[in-house]
């Protein structure tokens, strides 16, 4: 039997400072379980210390083989680690280290790098010559969601094609309804002037994007967005940003973070530690830039729903 403790449930309650929620991380684990001899157990921390105790206390009563916990609380994660270990019981850590246990993680300033430098590209390749600038725009002091590592990388990688390039920070707090203003104060003061704008969530990339529209700018504009949720790749019937019919979009992509195949990616980890195989310490996303050249690769239409 195998135990998976997620982060939150919460109906709306968003995750790792992208789109996604719990509900999909939960369903990511439901779908992917078909395929593996397990009995998984399902429990929700509501990121609270005391409900994922209380968790980690049921699933030791009930004697599980592996525990899965998804908790961003780390002095919680020691106590749950020492109660598991005293109890003989085997765990596995997603994005906040369990000590002791193999951990499955983001890499945020890989991610935000990868972001970075498909902009530097794009704006070396279209704009060299012209006056270039570049934003950072979202939830930037979010440490709670390591966004200032996201910040990090997408800085590094705004600089590799343009190392001259000035950046501009705007700090939404979290509110994607502040990037409007944010952004347009800005293009006011560059009325001559390419941007090339790194958000740090997908939301954060679309309210880019109807900024510059407002402004009348979208020709002076480059978007890379994080998450790659389903406000940009869509379902079958959405309007979708990212996709092969819209290739003319700014939003020229957005970093995959994949917590809707957590499932997929994490449950293979655990069946090879139930056979008492030899995992790695430490298991990152394997992110990577989907555009509209490659968003029916990752998720075809039929995977959309």
């Amino acid at each position: 039997m195998v135990a998976f403790a997620n982060l939150t449930e919460e109906p709306g309650a968003t995750l790792e400072g992208t789109g996604f929620t719990g509900r999909e991380v939960r369903e990511s684990f439901v779908l992917a379980v078909r395929r593996y001899p397990i009995d998984l157990v399902f429990y929700d921390n509501h990121r609270d210390s005391r409900t994922a105790l209380a968790n980690a206390e049921d699933a030791v009563q009930r004697k599980v083989d592996l525990y899965i916990q998804y908790l961003d609380d780390p002095a919680t994660n020691v106590k749950i680690g020492q109660s598991l270990r005293a109890a003989g019981i085997r765990s596995l850590a997603i994005n906040t280290p369990v000590p002791g246990a193999p951990l499955y993680t983001l890499d945020n300033r890989a991610a935000g790098r990868i972001a970075g430098e498909a902009l530097s590209e794009y704006g070396a390749k279209n704009w060299r010559g012209l006056p270039t600038i570049g934003v950072i725009v979202g939830n930037l002091r979010a440490q709670e969601h390591r966004i200032p590592d996201r910040v990090q990388g997408a800085s590094e990688g705004l600089k590799r094609h343009l190392p001259a390039l000035k950046i501009t920070p705007l700090e939404t707090q979290g509110n994607p309804a502040l990037v409007g203003p944010l952004l347009a104060k800005v293009l006011a003061t560059q009325p001559a002037t390419k941007v090339l704008i790194a958000a740090m969530d997908d939301a954060s990339a679309l309210a880019a994007k109807s900024a510059l529209e407002s402004a009348g700018r979208l020709a002076d504009g480059a978007v890379v967005g994080q998450g790659v949720d389903r406000s940009v790749h869509g379902g079958m019937n959405d309007r979708k940003e990212i996709d092969p019919s819209n290739r003319g979009s700014i939003v020229i992509g957005s970093v995959a973070f994949y917590l809707d195949r957590y499932g997929y990616e994490i449950l293979p980890i655990a069946m090879r530690m139930l056979r008492s195989e030899t995992v790695a310490p430490r298991t990152v996303t394997p992110h990577r830039l989907i555009t509209a050249a490659n968003v029916f690769i990752e998720y075809p239409p039929y995977d959309m729903n």
